[in-house]
């Protein structure tokens, strides 16, 4: 695993309201990707927003409270196989795996794993967000 994050996925209520508020912070919304989220580039990594019950039945976890902010990192791979390597090497260190690689519905491949503390990662290759040769991601133009 290279040492970086990929994405950021916070999980909202209101999708178009926290569009707007990032939006009005100077934040400009890819429009390629806009069907039920929202994703922003943020330097080398990417912001995503993201209603919080598709979240958390993406997860596979229990929805939370209302007023419970979930957040989601994502680690990105090069490679379709890596999504799994990158889960086994998850679960070796202790981490718990909460949904085993799979072809995710938006058409690549995924899986989630949470940390010591409970902290979930989504692993993913996603073949339209490209990573260049310093782990940098891009949302495609």
């Amino acid at each position: 695993m290279e040492p970086r994050i990929s994405l950021v996925t916070l999980g909202v209520d209101d999708l178009e309201r926290a569009t707007r508020f990032y939006e009005a912070m100077g934040l400009e919304r890819n429009q390629r990707f806009a069907e039920d989220v929202s994703f922003f580039q943020m330097g080398g990594a990417i912001l995503a927003l993201w209603g919080r019950h598709d979240l958390a039945r993406d997860a596979g976890v229990e929805f939370a409270r209302e007023g419970y902010a979930p957040v989601a990192l994502a680690y990105n791979t090069r490679s379709e196989e890596e999504v799994a390597e990158v889960l086994d090497m998850a679960a070796r260190a202790g981490g718990r795996i909460v949904k085993p690689a799979h072809k995710a519905f938006w058409g690549g491949m995924q899986g989630y794993f949470a940390d010591t503390e409970g902290n979930l990662w989504e692993v993913a290759h996603n073949p339209d967000f490209p990573i260049d040769a310093e782990g940098r991601i891009t949302l495609p133009e």
